[in-house]
C-alpha cells in the first residue's frame, strides 16, 4: 500500500512539474498584445505578425545591414497596421451596407489574375506560397481587395469628377519625372553559364543582327528566336517607355541609332558577371518627347486614378472620425 501510495505521489509530482514547466515555457515564448482597437475590436500582435510574413521574408531578403533590416521593419509594421485598421474600418462599412464577398468572387478573382500573367491558376496560388503566403492567406487578402473595391464603386466613385485641365497637369508632372520615351524591339535568347552554350549564343546572335541589317522582318525573327514568349505577339515591343525604364546596357546600345537600326548583340549580365540573355534590340521609334495629344487617354486614365486615390483617403478619413481607434504599437 504505501509503494503504491508513494508511485501515486510521484506520478502526482511528475504530472504536476511537467505543467508547470509547460507553463513557463509558454510564458517565455508567447508573447502577445494588442497594438490597436477599431471600434471594439483589438488588433493583436501576432495578427499583425501573420499579415507581415511575406514582407519580412522580402525584408531579410535584402543585403541589409542588421540596423537597415530594424529601421525596415519599425516602418513596414506601421504602415501594414495602418492598413489592417483600414480593413476593419472597411469590413463595418461593408457589414452596414449588407456588402460581402463570396467564393466564387474570389474565384474569379484569381481566374483573372491569373490570366492577365498568362499563367494558371495553380501556378499563381504557388507563386503566392513563394512569396510566403499560405493558399488561405492569398485568399483572404483577394476577398479584402474585392471587398474594397466594391466599396469604392458604392462610396467613393460618384465622388470623382476629372477635367482636361486635370490631364493637362498630369501630363506636366509625368513629363518632368519621365522626360524622353523610346519603343523599341528586343529579341532576347537565354543563356547558362557553359562556355559552349554562350559560343552558340553568341554566333547566333550575331547572324540574326545581320539578317536584321539586310532588311529582314525584325518580328518574324522575334517570333522565331526570341525567349521572351510575353512580347513576341508584339514584336518584342513593350510598347512606349521612358528611356529610364530600359537596362542600362541597352540605353547605351541605342543613345545614337535611328528609327529603324538594329542594335550589335548585347550580353545581359544583372550581377555583372554572369550572362543571362543575349539581347539584340531594334529601335521601333527614336527617343523623343511625346506631346500630350499623343498622351492624352494614359494620363487621363491616371488622372483619374490618383483622384480616385485622394478620394479613397479621404473616405477612410471619414470612417476613422465615427470610431474609436486606438493605436498602441
Amino acid at each position: 500500500m504505501k509503494l503504491a501510495r508513494l508511485r501515486g505521489c510521484a506520478v502526482a509530482a511528475c504530472a504536476a512539474a511537467a505543467t508547470l514547466g509547460c507553463l513557463k515555457v509558454a510564458e517565455a515564448s508567447i508573447v502577445e498584445r494588442i497594438v490597436a482597437v477599431v471600434g471594439e475590436r483589438p488588433i493583436l500582435l501576432s495578427d499583425l505578425r501573420h499579415r507581415a510574413r511575406p514582407f519580412l521574408a522580402r525584408i531579410y531578403a535584402g543585403s541589409q545591414n542588421p540596423a537597415q533590416i530594424a529601421a525596415s521593419e519599425t516602418q513596414m509594421f506601421k504602415e501594414l497596421l495602418n492598413r489592417m485598421i483600414d480593413d476593419r474600418l472597411e469590413e463595418q462599412s461593408a457589414d452596414k451596407a449588407r456588402i460581402s464577398v463570396t467564393l466564387d468572387e474570389v474565384d474569379s478573382a484569381i481566374r483573372n489574375i491569373a490570366s492577365q500573367a498568362k499563367i494558371e491558376p495553380r501556378e499563381l496560388i504557388s507563386e503566392a506560397k513563394k512569396q510566403g503566403l499560405t493558399e488561405q492567406d492569398y485568399r483572404d487578402e483577394l476577398r479584402r481587395q474585392v471587398l474594397e473595391g466594391k466599396l469604392i464603386q458604392l462610396r467613393v466613385r460618384g465622388r470623382v469628377k476629372v477635367s482636361e485641365e486635370d490631364g493637362k497637369a498630369t501630363y506636366a508632372r509625368w513629363m518632368r519625372e519621365n522626360g524622353a520615351q523610346v519603343d523599341v524591339r528586343i529579341l532576347a535568347m537565354r543563356t547558362n553559364p557553359s562556355p559552349a552554350v554562350q559560343q552558340a549564343r553568341s554566333l547566333l546572335a550575331d547572324d540574326l543582327v545581320r539578317r536584321a541589317r539586310a532588311g529582314e522582318d525584325f518580328c518574324k525573327l522575334v517570333t522565331e528566336y526570341s525567349d521572351d514568349s510575353q512580347t513576341n505577339a508584339t514584336c518584342g515591343s513593350r510598347g512606349l517607355l521612358p528611356m529610364d525604364n530600359l537596362v542600362k546596357e541597352v540605353q547605351l546600345a541605342i543613345r545614337t541609332l535611328k528609327q529603324g537600326e538594329t542594335t550589335s548583340p548585347i550580353p545581359y549580365a544583372p550581377d555583372g558577371h554572369n550572362i543571362e540573355a543575349m539581347l539584340i534590340v531594334q529601335v521601333h521609334t527614336a527617343p523623343r518627347v511625346p506631346t500630350y495629344d499623343e498622351m492624352k487617354d494614359q494620363m487621363m486614365d491616371r488622372a483619374y486614378a490618383e483622384a480616385m486615390e485622394r478620394q479613397r483617403k479621404a473616405w477612410l478619413s471619414d470612417l476613422r472620425r465615427g470610431v474609436y481607434v486606438d493605436v498602441r504599437l
